[in-house]
């Protein structure tokens, strides 16, 4: 942080821990001033949806009945697990909370959370994990609750909604507790509890005193979203969720007298940093896959509301049609998830009961708000995307509109939208999120060439500089761990950012970034990329990580993958004087199994070989693996927050006086094509020389070291 940063934070905690502690009865009082509101008027306009969007109603709720029967009773399953007081968040066991709620209380820990001023709150060194508590009181259950409502018309389940409701209410006074420490956590409660109670309008439990109260509730959090907005080092994610989450209680409750004014500042400014965190070619600037699902989705849903109002932001409509597409570069037709960076499996809005958002489901959602072709074909379709387009009228994939009603005007077209390709490239380099999409036949391969993370913190960016991943057929063989923990399991979320845990280069036994804190980088790895080639299959790219050392060193990194070669070859060039070890990993998912052979690893799934690695060196050499290590960290796969299971971890360390150089082929395995032989690799004072064969051909790979992406393969059969 720089000084500035450092005395907006000190002013800022100083203002908030001097402020006179408010009552929920002062709070409506600052809300409407002096005048203070008819509540059965302001609950008849709340119910006849007077001046403001409605995404959850009746109508749409049969619809959606009739035409998802499955999805359907998949929420109704999910309400009804409310109902008997069970819950489950990330890779966490189910938890009973009970029929009276204690909203302080994490049952799996034990730790009762304090009510005192949240400010007072240290949630880095309490024993409970805070993103458990977080995930129980931003509400998310409560649109489940109200869709079960609409769907089966049984009061049992708006009655358990504003039960939980008044509970809440009545044991968190504003500002008191872990539920209220910072403002992303009431933006992303407002938006659940909005369009919860949206949908349970019509319910005879909504009385004007309770609705009056859940009024007061939202324009507090609101205030604070806005008044305690994430700045400076912070404005990534949570920005995005505060200013959504203000724009959601504004849009909705138009009555409220700030209501235009939070509309008007926090859209001007959700516009400006979506810009920011959406990068020009589409990809998320947080260097995180899952995060840049949470936060189009919450874009989208701000977009969706003003579209359904009649008046969709265009700027908006821009800046999703381009995440979109480049999540549509990804996985392409039949991709597996991409995975890099942090993912905590945050939902913006929790229609359906799934535990985490693939990026195909979350294309179907893109796709029901804005007309994206590219989102429509890899999309996957999910009750979220249905509620979005029975509300904008938006046709499924591969059907026909459903005519907007008077109250839901279809979404306009980004003003771009004819002069954008409609087409997905194969291959292509996003040259501002920093990755390489490389494809042919039924590979893909993903190297990242981009910068650690965000803003000065890079909260949620990995040391994964040039990793390269490989999926073949639509299943990963050579992949990126996941995030197993944020706070429950400190050495696995160190472990889980560290260079080693990726499939790319550690020197020395050391990070290419310089770890901080647990969402804290203090030296990044600068990267450069030198050439990229994606029809040819080429990349040449380094990162300066390492010249800290005392030694320095630059790691260069070139992938080779032409369209029409059977196997991939990366070679690692480390440019130091001294000596040095340079251990080169390949992670492998839950599924696989490695066997070390000479010099190389064979990678089977269910007893069928799937890969070859072949490694040489220009120094020692020795392949190595490992496994499920718990001092370590090392050697697991995480699909869910606070969770893992035993993975491969494999690759060879070198180990000489720089330069030197280091070559690995892949080969994915059929019963007509075999492993690499015969591996060797040179070093002259200019030029890389591997040589190998496979199948009866000697091949033969010569780099360039002096010129970018100077690569020459050449073949002669035997």
């Amino acid at each position: 942080m720089n000084g500035r940063e450092i005395l907006w934070r000190t002013t800022r905690l100083r203002h908030r821990l001097s402020t006179r502690q408010l009552t929920w009865e002062s709070a409506e009082r600052a809300l409407f001033g002096r005048e203070q509101p008819d509540r059965a008027r302001l609950l008849r306009d709340f119910r006849e949806a007077a001046g403001r969007p409605v995404l959850l109603d009746r109508a749409r709720a049969a619809r959606l009945a009739a035409d998802h029967p499955a999805e359907v009773a998949a929420v109704i399953a999910a309400a009804e697990q409310i109902l008997a007081g069970k819950v489950r968040y990330f890779g966490y066991p189910h938890a009973s909370i009970g029929a009276e709620v204690d909203w302080h209380l994490d049952p799996l820990s034990g730790t009762r959370w304090p009510r005192v001023d949240s400010d007072r709150i240290d949630h880095r060194t309490a024993t409970g994990d805070p993103k458990w508590i977080w995930e129980l009181n931003r509400l998310q259950h409560l649109p489940w609750l109200a869709q079960a409502w609409l769907f089966t018309g049984e009061d049992r389940f708006a009655d358990k909604a504003f039960e939980h409701l008044d509970s809440w209410i009545e044991q968190n006074p504003p500002g008191i507790g872990i539920a209220w420490r910072g403002a992303f956590e009431c933006g992303i409660r407002a938006i659940s509890v909005a369009v919860a109670v949206q949908g349970l309008r019509d319910a005879p439990g909504l009385t004007p005193d309770r609705f009056a109260r859940i009024v007061t509730l939202l324009g507090e959090s609101a205030r604070r979203c806005w008044a305690d907005r994430s700045l400076f080092s912070s404005a990534n994610n949570h920005l995005i969720g505060e200013l959504a989450g203000l724009v959601t209680v504004a849009v909705l409750l138009p009555e409220l007298p700030s209501a235009a004014r939070w509309e008007r500042d926090a859209l001007a400014l959700l516009t400006t940093h979506a810009e920011r965190q959406i990068l020009p070619d589409g990809a998320g600037a947080e260097q995180a896959v899952g995060y840049q699902l949470f936060t189009a989705e919450l874009l989208a849903l701000v977009y969706a509301l003003l579209a359904l109002r009649g008046t969709p932001p265009p700027a908006l409509a821009t800046v999703l049609d381009r995440s979109s597409r480049y999540l549509s570069l990804l996985v392409g037709a039949a991709d597996p998830n991409p995975r890099y960076g942090d993912d905590d499996g945050g939902f913006a809005l929790r229609l359906g009961p799934e535990q985490v958002r693939t990026v195909r489901e979350h294309l179907g959602i893109a796709a029901a708000v804005t007309p994206t072709p590219a989102a429509r074909r890899a999309s996957t379709q999910t009750i979220t995307a249905a509620w979005l387009r029975a509300a904008l009228g938006t046709n499924p994939v591969g059907g026909e509109d459903h005519p907007p009603t008077a109250e839901s005007p279809a979404p306009q077209p980004a003003p771009d939208a004819d002069a954008v390709h409609t087409d997905c490239p194969d291959s292509a380099y996003a040259a501002d999120g920093g990755v390489v999409v490389l494809r042919a036949g039924g590979r893909r391969l993903l190297m990242d060439v981009g910068p650690l993370g965000f803003l000065s913190i890079a909260a949620h960016g990995h040391a994964d500089a040039l990793a390269v991943t490989l999926a073949v057929d639509g299943r990963d063989l050579i992949g990126d761990p996941g995030t197993p923990s944020y706070y429950g399991h400190p050495g696995w979320r160190t472990a889980c950012r560290s260079t080693r845990a990726h499939a790319t280069v550690c020197v020395d036994g050391l990070d290419q970034s310089v770890i901080g804190g647990p969402f804290l980088w203090t030296a990044h790895a600068a990267m450069r990329v030198r050439a990229v080639d994606p029809e040819g299959g080429i990349v040449d790219a380094e990162h300066y990580g390492y010249r800290r050392l005392a030694d320095p060193v630059v790691h260069r990194r070139w992938l080779i993958a032409p369209p029409q070669a059977r196997a991939v070859v990366v070679v690692d060039l480390l440019a130091g004087k001294r000596t040095h070890t340079a251990q080169v990993s390949w992670p492998l998912p839950p599924a696989l199994d490695a066997r070390a052979g000479n010099c190389g690893h064979t990678v089977s799934r269910d007893g069928v070989e799937v890969l070859a690695l072949s490694y040489a060196a220009t120094v020692d050499l020795a392949p190595n693996q490992l496994r499920g290590e718990e001092d370590t960290a090392l050697g697991w796969w995480s699909e869910l927050l606070e969770s893992r299971e035993p993975s491969w971890l494999i690759g060879a360390q070198a180990c000489g006086t720089g330069p030197f150089a280091v070559a690995t082929v892949l080969t994915p395995l059929t019963a007509e094509v075999s492993p690499a032989r015969d591996l060797r690799i040179d070093l002259a004072d200019t030029e890389i020389r591997v040589r190998w064969t496979d199948g009866g051909i000697d091949r033969a790979l010569s780099v360039d070291i002096t010129r970018d992406g100077a690569v020459e393969l050449s073949s002669l059969v035997r």
